[in-house]
């Protein structure tokens, strides 16, 4: 009876809809004990060859219970019948408050498929009996009364008898926004050779300039494969990691000069070519930009970090960590982390980057040092930390990254930390010092701290400024940086506590009518013609110049959910939605308080749609948001207190070789 249970879960769709370009039936060979049951299936596959996967639709096969009869045998008319009538159907999302309908059905399949040999054998230990699917089902109805979980149309089984199953139709309220947001999500996806690959930047079809917005960027398919992964579905994920691996290893040239080992693209598009010499015969390829052809000729820097932090995620929340263990992947992580990691003429931890190496892909004055990318740096060598199988070729690599970590976070906490003490102090700095034991290192200039700075620092509260360099500090405050500060623990836990309580205080200059400002504030006057070059995208309170990005939702979520602040999150949220579906889910706002749409924002951008479906989803559900989470390691905590108890400004010599980090 187990195994009859377990094939009528897998031949009627069940389990959790995911991108895929196989068919429910197409992997599954299962050897079944009854010559009947065999024959079935064998018209059943018959019938499956009809059905193809739509790279438009995403179609799945529609779920239906089969009647069975009582010693486990299916009734052959009955079931091919049931057969007949599967059709593809446009997979839409359904959800109310964050919780799926995957959440009963995936739990089942997955913990069920672990007993399942795909080769054939069945394994009858783990699979439903009749009592548990009953349980099961009176647990869905509980969850339905509550408006948990949304199924337009449901089949239940209350017994095992031919003909005793009944349809419970039951009509739950949904979130029109959310079930928008999922469509547009689903309508985004690129499909390369059949399977789901990524999303694309953005799907408007009121404009006339695509650029390049029809191909996939790296670090605008995070919040869609988060998303993803956070309902289930984790083949896109899965394909979208090995796919931009393989392009990592591509020769890749400007002007006759060649980046470094490890570099990841910034995007990449689905070309479709013909065969030679058959010209009915195409074949797809991958075309990757490695900034050669984006605007300003910038490389990503943040693509490879961001793919680190993906892959974690994906281990995390699959529970599959085979694509991590595999030897492309680990030395993929290898040449990111060796591309970081090299030596070079900066005397300071942290990444030094062009203008435009990240979100900010303008000009903008972030040159040098900025947050961001120090932010994800650190994120990225956790992770990594975290996945790297330990071998004797990983010895020398695992000891630099100890110490880069050990010595970045001390960097960023007490060199780019401010607040309404440390501004003061900045304030009263004496200047060209020259000695070790300077309190001015940086020779910061006192009147560069701006007028505007000194009445917008809140009496309780703080951020880590920008950007640092010598005689330069950019008081900016960056969003995304300080975010994932607080994810990655960058920040103290003091200090990620101080950044929320300057988001609640400077609410309206930060969120206003549409979250998140990018930085605040904006470059104005003779300061933005000099710093932008009079840029006319970036002009002020506009762009990356200051404008509202709604895709910063979800990492604002996280870091309060890190932070046991939900409450924020939700806030900002509840903005959102009054608005964001309605002004066809902008790329950006402009103006002070996000009042209009960006004067050249794309419409149905992929990441602003993902952005606030994570958000949604981690509110339905905070225990999901430890798969971004970091936390430090306690020999990393150690190293660094040693450190902070230790003279910071001790006098050159030798280096300690007995010390388990150099710093």
């Amino acid at each position: 009876m187990a195994t009859s249970d377990a094939v009528l879960q897998v031949l009627s769709g069940a389990g959790p809809r995911s991108f895929s370009s196989d068919l429910c039936f197409n992997n599954l060979d299962l050897l079944f004990r009854s010559k009947h049951i065999k024959y079935v299936k064998k018209r059943a596959s018959r019938h499956m060859k009809m059905f193809e996967c739509s790279s438009v639709q995403h179609n799945c096969i529609g779920k239906q219970w089969f009647k069975r009869s009582g010693d486990g045998d299916l009734s052959e008319n009955a079931a091919i019948k049931r057969l007949q009538l599967l059709r593809c159907k446009c997979h839409k999302a359904e959800r109310v408050s964050g919780v799926t309908t995957e959440g009963v059905n995936g739990t089942w399949f997955v913990d069920s498929a672990k007993t399942l040999n795909l080769n054939g054998a069945v394994n009858t230990s783990g699979v439903l009996e009749l009592g548990d699917t009953q349980q099961l089902m009176r647990e869905n109805e509980v969850l339905t009364s509550n408006g948990s979980v949304n199924k337009e149309e449901e089949s239940l089984v209350t017994n095992g008898a031919v003909g005793t199953g009944r349809d419970a139709s039951r009509k739950v309220s949904v979130d029109p926004t959310e079930e928008e947001a999922w469509e547009l999500l689903r309508d985004s996806v690129v499909h390369y050779c059949g399977s789901p690959i990524g999303t694309i930047a953005a799907n408007d079809p009121t404009s006339s300039s695509v650029l390049n917005h029809d191909q996939v960027f790296i670090r605008d398919f995070i919040p869609s494969g988060i998303a993803f992964l956070l309902k289930g579905e984790y083949d896109i994920v899965r394909n979208f990691l090995l796919h931009t691996l393989q392009l990592q290893s591509w020769e890749k040239t400007m002007d006759c000069h060649s980046p470094g080992q490890g570099l990841m693209p910034a995007s990449f598009k689905v070309r479709t070519f013909p065969l030679d010499g058959d010209d009915s015969a195409t074949e797809e390829v991958l075309d990757p930009d490695f900034g050669e052809a984006a605007i300003g000729r910038v490389a990503p820097v943040d693509s490879g970090l961001w793919w680190i932090i993906l892959l974690r995620a994906y281990g995390k929340c699959s529970a599959d960590l085979s694509v991590q263990e595999r030897i492309d992947v680990q030395t993929g992580i290898k040449m990111i982390l060796r591309l970081c990691l090299a030596d070079g003429f900066d005397m300071f931890p942290t990444l030094l980057v062009t203008d435009g190496s990240c979100m900010i892909d303008r000009r903008m004055g972030i040159h040098g040092h900025p947050l961001e990318i120090q932010a994800l740096f650190y994120s990225a060598l956790l992770c990594a930390k975290e996945m790297l199988t330990p071998e004797d070729g990983s010895a020398d690599l695992l000891r630099a990254l100890n110490n880069r970590l050990v010595a970045l976070s001390f960097h960023i906490r007490e060199y780019y930390w401010i607040d309404l003490r440390k501004l003061n102090e900045i304030y009263r700095y004496k200047t060209e010092e020259y000695s070790y034991d300077a309190v001015n290192k940086f020779n910061i200039y006192p009147d560069q701290v701006s007028p505007w700075l000194a009445e917008w620092m809140p009496n309780q509260g703080g951020y880590l400024i920008g950007n640092l360099q010598p005689a330069h500090m950019d008081f900016r405050f960056f969003s995304l940086g300080n975010m994932w500060s607080v994810v990655s623990g960058l920040a103290t836990r003091d200090q990620s506590n101080a950044i929320l309580d300057l988001i609640e205080a400077k609410w309206s200059d930060l969120v206003a009518d549409m979250p998140l400002k990018i930085c605040y504030p904006a470059l104005e006057g003779q300061e933005w013609q000099i710093i932008t070059g009079s840029d006319p995208k970036n002009t002020p309170w506009s762009y990356h110049n200051a404008g509202s990005w709604p895709t910063l939702l979800w990492q604002l979520t996280v870091a309060c959910i890190k932070m046991n602040r939900p409450e924020i999150a939700a806030k900002a949220v509840d903005i959102a939605e009054k608005r964001i579906s309605r002004d066809k889910w902008p790329e950006y706002y402009d103006t002070k308080k996000a009042r209009f749409i960006g004067k050249q924002a794309h419409l149905f951008q992929t990441w602003s749609i993902a952005g606030y479906l994570v958000a949604k989803l981690l509110l339905a559900d905070p225990s999901a948001a430890r798969m971004l989470v970091t936390d430090e390691d306690p020999e990393l905590v150690n190293a660094f207190s040693c450190m902070i108890s230790s003279n910071p400004r001790r006098k050159r010599g030798q280096k300690n070789l007995k010390k388990p980090f150099i710093v």
